[in-house]
C-alpha cells in the first residue's frame, strides 16, 4: 500500500520561493563584498627588522710581554691618548740594557781610535770579542733545548720565539765584537775611523729601535669612546699583535638591514626613512641610507618554480640616524614598516 502525498497548498508554494529569493540576495551581497574587499582592503606593512651597530677599534701593540696593569675597566669612557694598559717585557728591556752597552762600546772605541792601536786595546777587543762568543754558545744550546721541548709540545711557541731572540741578539753581539777586534789589530787608517763612526750610528739606531717597541708597553686609546671588551687578564702573557681590547665609537652609529631586492625601490641610496626602536619605547626616529651592497650569492632566495618565478637577491642596507640618540646602543633592534 503506497503513502499518499499531498501537493503543496499555493501560500506554501509562495513561501518558498520568497525563502528562496531570499537566500539568493543574500549569497549575492556576501559575494559582493568578497570582491569589494579582495580589491580594496590595504595589504598588511611589510616589517623589516634591522639592528644598530657601532664602530669598534681594537687595541693591539707590537710588544709581547705579560699584562702588569689595566687603567681602566670594561664600560668605562675614554678620550683619544688615555692610557689604557700596561705590558711588562723583561725580555725587552734586557735587549734595551744590552743595545745600551753596546752604544757604549762603540762610543768609547771610536774616542780611542785617533789615538792609536795599543796592545791593551787590542788584548781589550779580543777579550770582549771571546766573552761574545761565550754568549753565543750558552744562548744557542738554550735556544736547541727549548726548540725540542716545543716539538715535543711541553714548551710555549712564545718561550722558543724569545730564546732564539736572545740567540739572534748574542750572535750580532759576537760579530760587532769581532769587528771591534779586528779594526783595532789594523790599526786607525781613515777608512777605521769611518767604520768606527759607522758602529756607533749602528749602535745608537739598535737602542733607538728597542726603545721604540718599549713605547708599546703603554697602550693608549686610539679614539675618543667606551671599553667595549677587554680579552685578557692581569698576569696573562699577550704574544705580538695579540688583541687586548676594543674600543667602542658610540658617536659612530648605524642601522643595518639585510633585504630582498625586491625592496630596493623603497630604499634607495641617500633616501630617509622612519624606523622604530622597540628597546627605546619604541622610538620612531629618522635615518639616512648611505650604503647599499649585494651580500653575495650565498643569500640569494631561489625560486621554487622553474617557470614563472626568478631568484631574488639579499642586499645590505646601512643608514646613519639624522638626530643623536644618545640611548641607542649597538645590537638594539630597528624596525621598518614598508
Amino acid at each position: 500500500m503506497s503513502a499518499e502525498i499531498n501537493p503543496l497548498t499555493p501560500e506554501q508554494k509562495k513561501e518558498n520561493r520568497v525563502l528562496i529569493s531570499a537566500l539568493g540576495f543574500v549569497v549575492v551581497v556576501v559575494a559582493a563584498l568578497a570582491i569589494i574587499g579582495f580589491l580594496f582592503i590595504n595589504k598588511p606593512a611589510q616589517i623589516i627588522e634591522g639592528q644598530a651597530e657601532a664602530t669598534s677599534v681594537r687595541v693591539s701593540g707590537k710588544l709581547p710581554g705579560r699584562v702588569l696593569e689595566f687603567y681602566v675597566h670594561e664600560g668605562d669612557m675614554v678620550k683619544a691618548g688615555d692610557t689604557l694598559v700596561h705590558i711588562h717585557s723583561s725580555i725587552v728591556e734586557a735587549k734595551l740594557q744590552q743595545a745600551r752597552s753596546m752604544e757604549e762600546v762603540a762610543q768609547a772605541t771610536n774616542r780611542k781610535v785617533d789615538a792609536g792601536t795599543r796592545i791593551q786595546i787590542i788584548n781589550s777587543a779580543y777579550e770582549l770579542w771571546q766573552q761574545a762568543n761565550a754568549a753565543v754558545t750558552i744562548t744557542k744550546k738554550t735556544y736547541e733545548r727549548l726548540e725540542n721541548l716545543y716539538k715535543e709540545g711541553v714548551m710555549s711557541e712564545q718561550k722558543r720565539d724569545e730564546a732564539k731572540a736572545a740567540y739572534d741578539a748574542a750572535v750580532a753581539a759576537a760579530s760587532a765584537a769581532k769587528s771591534q777586534y779586528e779594526m783595532a789589530k789594523q790599526g786607525a787608517q781613515s777608512e777605521d775611523k769611518q767604520a768606527s763612526s759607522a758602529m756607533v750610528s749602528a749602535a745608537g739606531a739598535g737602542v733607538s729601535e728597542v726603545e721604540a717597541l718599549l713605547e708599546d708597553q703603554y697602550l693608549t686609546a686610539p679614539c675618543d669612546g667606551q671599553i667595549d671588551v677587554i680579552f685578557p687578564h692581569v698576569g696573562e702573557l699577550v704574544a705580538l699583535g695579540a688583541p687586548i681590547m676594543n674600543v667602542l665609537k658610540i658617536d659612530d652609529k648605524w642601522v643595518t638591514f639585510n633585504v630582498r631586492e625586491e625592496y630596493l625601490p623603497d630604499m634607495t641610496l641617500g633616501k630617509e626613512i622612519t624606523v622604530m626602536i622597540p628597546a627605546l619605547k619604541q622610538k620612531e626616529a629618522r635615518v639616512k641610507i648611505y650604503y647599499v651592497r649585494d651580500l653575495g650569492s650565498y643569500a640569494t632566495w631561489h625560486a621554487t618554480k622553474t617557470t614563472g618565478d626568478w631568484d631574488s637577491k639579499t642586499f645590505e642596507i646601512k643608514a646613519r640616524p639624522t638626530e643623536d640618540i644618545p640611548d641607542l646602543r649597538p645590537g638594539m633592534t630597528v624596525i621598518y614598516k614598508d
